[in-house]
């Protein structure tokens, strides 16, 4: 358990014993995104042909496989949302897949997935507080190149509903990510090199 930058949050990675909590909060939104379960960047992907219990049971799987690296942010007891990330054999799902292999001269060690915020607890700093522990948890794993894909929210009109699901690109630039290049008209990958146990290096 750690503290996650300098809020009060906590963070957890998610594991058997704190599954009940994601399950949770899950539960408490309507099964995330149409009952997706932050199923959507993980090999059996979410949509056509799946089902909201479906997608409850192979998240689960992969927790009990181990084959899935999420932060959870917790506000006293309560968990609040989570940054899902992992390497691209674990993530294999972008969107806008073609555009993204077009220009690829590097695959990333890691990829942040999507970030989720409860209900009531939107722009108090659960995102950040996520990705920062993320980050943290890529550094005590061994750093690499991680890249992210954030939708441009600077000369756009506000949006609503959940196409901010992998973040807004303002919170990866705060961190130190650089646009690497777009892939959709709002898209773009952001990347940034963590290095192992010290400084880490954000250059692409």
């Amino acid at each position: 358990m750690s503290d996650a930058g300098e809020s009060t949050y906590r963070t957890r990675p998610l594991t058997e014993e704190t599954w009940p909590d994601f399950a949770g909060l899950v539960e408490a939104n309507n099964g995330v995104w149409g009952g997706g379960w932050c199923m959507g960047f993980h090999p059996e992907g979410v949509g056509s042909g799946h089902t909201a219990a479906g997608n409850r049971d192979a998240k689960q799987a992969h927790v009990r496989r181990g084959t899935v690296h999420q932060v959870l942010v917790y506000d006293g007891d309560d968990c609040v949302g989570w940054c899902q990330y992992g390497s691209p054999a674990e993530l294999p799902n972008i969107k806008n897949p073609r555009a993204y292999e077009a220009e690829l001269d590097e695959l990333p060690d890691w990829r942040i997935g999507c970030l989720f915020t409860g209900r009531g607890h939107q722009r108090q700093g659960v995102a950040r507080s996520a990705v920062t522990a993320a980050l943290a948890a890529i550094e005590d794993a061994g750093g690499g190149l991680v890249e992210a894909y954030p939708e441009q929210v600077e000369g756009r009109e506000p949006q609503r509903g959940s196409y901010l699901h992998t973040g807004p690109e303002s919170l990866f630039e705060e961190l130190g990510f650089e646009r690497d290049r777009r892939i959709a008209k709002w898209r773009w990958v952001m990347r940034r090199r963590v290095a192992s146990g010290g400084c880490r290096d954000s250059s692409t």
